[in-house]
């Protein structure tokens, strides 16, 4: 297996902070600057009435089609959040087969919908397993949200098969990375990297760490966080890793 470049990136729907102007064709540009093989998206508009009538600039397309256009060959998308004009949810694009899609429910209460998107993706003959999931931003709903993402590998995921779990955590006092290690034997790739997890929120001047990726099976070559300021209210984050 070839060095494998991942990032991933809560989108906002498209808008930028605060809502004020649709920024889909910058997004756009900065994942292809990226240059990432596998790209994990969370707050991905799979369909919305009323945008394209509001916004000239708005895709026919749903997004995670419009963001990886010719560029990522291979999408999957997971509808969580459901509601009277559309839905959105997560997203993982990929330059390598996807070989199986699951969507879970993992909701902790009707007001946050929430959705663990599993992609077995064919990386050069070897499966890869990757998870994009956005948690809630309640202590207590995020530790079920991990005890589901953790029963649901250990039961669908090889215990030696390479993994990936990247997407926004919303766990900035890092209370649940011990519990992913020693269930799942994944590492923060930016904890060994640099000593500690990546700021990724606000996108202006990154305070918190609520983003994360997570991977087994890999050495980290390096990892960085991208300016996206006026393109989401998190910044985007990107690992290289190499195959053990």
């Amino acid at each position: 297996m070839p060095h494998l470049k991942i990032a991933t990136y809560n989108i906002h729907k498209g808008f930028s902070p605060f809502n004020r102007r649709v920024v889909l064709h910058d997004l756009r540009e900065q994942l292809r600057a990226l240059n990432a093989d596998i790209v994990f998206l969370q707050e991905v508009q799979g369909e919305h009435a009323h945008h394209a009538r509001r916004h000239h600039t708005y895709p026919v397309e749903p997004q995670h089609e419009f963001l990886a256009d010719e560029f990522w060959a291979h999408q999957a998308y997971g509808m969580n959040a459901v509601y009277e004009h559309g839905h959105h949810g997560n997203a993982i694009l990929s330059r390598f087969p996807i070989v199986q899609t699951r969507n879970r429910d993992v909701s902790a209460h009707r007001f946050e919908q929430r959705g663990l998107l599993h992609c077995e993706i064919d990386v050069k003959g070897q499966s890869v397993h990757c998870f994009c999931t956005h948690f809630g931003l309640f202590a207590r709903g995020r530790r079920q949200q991990m005890q589901s993402l953790i029963e649901h590998a250990q039961r669908e995921v090889p215990a030696e098969a390479p993994l990936l779990i990247a997407g926004d955590f919303n766990d900035w006092r890092n209370e649940l990375t011990r519990g992913l290690s020693e269930s799942l034997g994944v590492q923060d790739v930016f904890h060994l990297s640099c000593g500690v997890p990546a700021r990724s929120f606000p996108a202006a001047f990154p305070l918190l760490k609520l983003d994360r990726i997570y991977a087994r099976g890999f050495d980290v070559v390096g990892c960085d966080v991208h300016d996206g300021r006026r393109k989401s209210d998190h910044a985007a984050l990107s690992a290289d890793l190499k195959r053990r």
